[in-house]
């Protein structure tokens, strides 16, 4: 039998995953030089964060893009964010309370959309 979640669980999972959306923000703020223009994170079965970020790129990967260098763009930004993952774990592990087991970071170009994909331990 499923328990119903308190008000008061609710709400903290909504400030958790605030934390986390706005913490990611912040990451892509400070090394990319600017944020996405919308963001929201979603938790899926108590165990998976999903970070999904609109309107991502720099006016330099917008260029690339428009030349048809996705690939290249996509390259960049994945190594980028391999580099990174560290950083990005301890954003949602901070929020959360929990541990990071697993993490995956996806783009598209058009839409513009990035996705931050995350698998805490149980």
């Amino acid at each position: 039998m499923e328990s119903t979640p308190t008000t008061d669980s609710v709400v903290r999972h909504g400030e958790q995953l605030a934390a986390v959306t706005n913490g990611i923000v912040q990451l892509f703020r400070e090394y990319y030089g600017r944020g996405p223009n919308k963001a929201k994170s979603y938790m899926l079965d108590e165990r998976i964060v999903v970070c999904v970020l609109e309107d991502t790129m720099t006016t330099v990967e917008q260029t690339l893009v428009k030349n048809g260098d996705n690939d290249m763009v996509r390259q960049v930004r994945l190594r980028f964010q391999e580099a990174m993952a560290v950083e990005f774990k301890t954003v949602v592990e901070r929020a959360m309370g929990r541990r990071v087991a697993a993490y995956h970071s996806q783009l598209t170009m058009q839409p513009d959309m990035g996705f931050e994909f995350f698998v805490l331990e149980d």
